[in-house]
């Protein structure tokens, strides 16, 4: 079994993954399957069709169903995008690979 004491929001979901934006305010993903990290200006979610980057501001969040792997995001969003390199457990962090 997988160890999930370091990220205690990683949860089990559906095998189908679905991005609806809403006048760039409302972001809703389906196939979560972790929150790896967020704060007002980004959000790094694992979903079941790769790593995802969301970048904005005033970012919250704004539903999280962790039986079904729904997330809603709401703020402005700025940006979106899967990222091919996977989160391991002794790497670097994502965001840091990401801008090096």
């Amino acid at each position: 079994m997988e160890d999930t004491s370091s990220n205690p929001l990683r949860f089990e979901t559906n095998p189908y993954h679905n991005v609806v934006l809403k006048d760039r305010k409302i972001l809703e993903i389906t196939g979560v399957k972790q929150i790896d990290s967020f704060d007002a200006s980004e959000f790094l979610l694992e979903t079941a069709q790769g790593w995802m980057v969301i970048s904005g501001k005033d970012l919250t969040l704004g539903k999280l169903d962790t039986e079904r792997g729904d997330v809603i995001i709401r703020g402005l969003i700025e940006s979106l995008s899967y990222v091919s390199n996977k989160k391991g457990k002794n790497s670097e962090s994502m965001i840091s690979k990401i801008f090096k």
